[in-house]
C-alpha cells in the first residue's frame, strides 16, 4: 500500500471518536495499519499478540449485532481479552449513570472502551471521565467513525487508489442523511482525502444546508447517476418512515432505490456500497446487492481489518502517553 506520511508522522490520538478529530494523514494511517491486518483472514492462526494482556469492553447501550461482533473479534484477533456489557439488566436500567458505569468497568483494568449510544457526545464525555482509550462504535446523530473508516479503505483499494488521494472522486451517498451518523463521518473523511461528495435523497431528508459542509445535495437521482463513482445506499431506519418527513416506501424506492435499470446507467466500474443490514428492494436490489459491482461483504471483511487497526492504535498512543 503507497500511502504518504510525513517522515516523523506518529499517531496521537489516545481515543477515536469522530472523523472530525482526525487529519488526512491520520486517515491514511489507519489505512496503512488497517492493510497490515487485512491478511489475517486467510491465515492458518488467524491471532496476533499484539494486545496481549489487554482488555477491550464492548459497552453497548444500543444494539447492532454487526458492528459488535466486528469489534469483539478485532480485539479476540488482536489476542487482547474481551467483555460484551449491555444495558438490558445492568446497573444502568436501575439508575446507574453512564459516565459512573463506564468508571466501574475501568476500575476492573480495562484498557480500552468501545462505546455505542443512542445519544450524541457520550463517547467524548466518557472519554474525559476515563484514563483508558475510548472508541466511537457509533453515537445518536453524530458519527460512526470506524464505518466511515471501512468504507474508506474499501474505496482505495478497490479503485486502485492506495495512496487515498480521492482528488477527482464522485461518492454519492443516498438516504436519510439528516439522521445519518454514517453519513456525517463519512463526509467528513471524504472531504478530508480531497473527494466530490454528492448527497441525495428526498428534500426532506436530505436539506440544503449541507451544502455548508462542502458538498453536492441532489434530489434527483436519475439526474447524476453517470457521474458517480460510488454509490453509497444507506439502510431505511424503519422507525423513521412513520413520520412525515419520509416518502412511503413504494415512493422512496422508485425515485431512490438502486434498481439493475439505473445500474445500467452508472459507470462500469461503480461501486456500490452498503453499511448492512439490506433492506433489499427499497435501497438495493437483490439482483444490485448480489451482483459484480457490489462490495457489500468485502466492506464487511475490510471493517474487521481496520477496527484491529483503530484498537491497536488508540492503545499504542495510550502507552506512549503514558511513558
Amino acid at each position: 500500500m503507497n500511502v504518504s506520511l510525513p517522515e516523523n508522522y506518529v499517531w496521537p490520538h489516545k481515543h477515536l471518536i469522530g472523523l472530525e478529530d482526525l487529519s488526512a494523514d491520520d486517515i491514511r494511517f489507519v489505512m496503512q495499519t488497517a492493510s497490515g491486518f487485512a491478511s489475517m483472514s486467510t491465515r492458518s492462526v488467524k491471532k496476533v499478540p499484539a494486545l496481549r494482556g489487554k482488555v477491550v469492553v464492548n459497552l453497548f447501550f444500543e444494539s447492532s449485532t454487526r458492528t459488535k461482533s466486528s469489534f469483539y473479534l478485532a480485539a479476540s484477533r488482536l489476542s487482547a481479552d474481551t467483555l460484551d456489557f449491555t444495558s438490558t439488566g445492568s446497573s444502568v436500567s436501575k439508575g446507574e449513570t453512564v459516565r459512573d458505569t463506564a468508571m466501574n468497568i475501568e476500575a476492573m483494568g480495562v484498557d480500552i472502551i468501545v462505546c455505542r449510544h443512542m445519544e450524541s457526545g457520550v463517547p467524548r464525555m466518557l472519554s474525559q471521565a476515563v484514563d483508558c482509550s475510548v472508541v466511537n462504535a457509533g453515537d445518536g446523530q453524530h458519527e460512526h467513525p470506524t464505518q466511515a473508516l471501512l468504507d474508506i479503505y474499501t474505496m482505495g483499494t478497490e479503485l486502485g487508489r492506495s495512496d487515498f488521494d480521492f482528488s477527482g472522486l464522485n461518492v454519492g451517498i443516498a438516504g436519510d442523511i439528516a439522521h445519518s451518523r454514517v453519513a456525517r463521518s463519512l463526509l467528513i473523511g471524504l472531504k478530508k482525502l480531497g473527494a466530490n461528495v454528492l448527497l441525495i435523497g428526498p428534500p426532506t431528508i436530505v436539506p440544503r444546508t449541507f451544502e455548508a459542509m462542502g458538498c453536492e445535495v441532489h434530489h434527483d437521482f436519475d439526474a447524476i447517476l453517470e457521474r458517480l463513482d460510488v454509490a453509497n445506499m444507506l439502510r431505511v431506519q424503519f422507525e423513521r418512515i412513520t413520520s412525515q418527513a419520509f416518502p412511503s416506501v413504494r415512493e422512496y424506492s422508485a425515485l431512490y432505490g438502486l434498481s439493475p435499470e439505473r445500474l445500467a446507467i452508472m459507470k462500469k466500474n461503480v461501486l456500490i456500497m452498503h453499511p448492512g443490514p439490506i433492506n433489499r428492494g427499497l435501497e438495493v436490489a437483490s439482483e444490485v446487492a448480489d451482483g459484480p459491482n457490489s462490495v457489500i461483504l468485502k466492506q464487511v471483511t475490510n471493517g474487521l481489518a481496520v477496527r484491529m487497526a483503530v484498537l491497536f492504535l488508540v492503545h499504542g498512543a495510550q502507552y506512549l502517553d503514558a511513558n
